[in-house]
């Protein structure tokens, strides 16, 4: 089922989504595994949290792909930076625009809350962010709590 981004919207994600939410989040997992009820709780705040962004792609009432990301002050930055927490395509419908089109929206949607960059981390997807003109900026650290 290869789609395009022509012919697909991208919008806010709903919590009537959610199936079709955690189908993805799972492909997407490498380090944790997610489940349903931890998901289901954090679907519920990020429905009400301004600094969250979640957006979807669909066609036909069927959800292809999201992205969540967050914004936030900064004191480098002096203001509000934007931060690409997790973005996902089905994989047959990957390298057709999808992804483009939901980190346009983002950006967009951190651009109107007057971000001054988008960050993400990302070890498998090097070529698709510099196609979008990203640039490597730092090493990611994390550490498991």
């Amino acid at each position: 089922m290869a789609a395009d981004r022509t012919d697909c919207d991208i919008r806010k994600a709903t919590l009537a989504d959610a199936d079709a939410l955690f189908e993805l989040a799972q492909q997407l997992a490498t380090s944790f595994q997610p489940q349903r009820e931890a998901f289901e709780r954090c679907l519920g705040e990020l429905d009400t949290d301004p600094s969250a962004w979640l957006g979807v792609a669909g066609r036909d009432g069927m959800v292809l792909g999201y992205c969540l990301g967050f914004d936030h002050v900064a004191f480098y930055a002096n203001g509000r930076v934007a931060w690409v927490e997790e973005i996902v395509v089905r994989p047959e419908c990957r390298r057709t625009g999808l992804g483009a089109g939901l980190m346009t929206a983002f950006e967009d949607w951190a651009r109107s809350r007057g971000a001054q960059l988008v960050a993400l981390a990302t070890r498998r997807a090097v070529p698709f962010y510099t196609a979008l003109g990203y640039e490597e900026s730092a090493t990611y650290f994390r550490k498991l709590l």
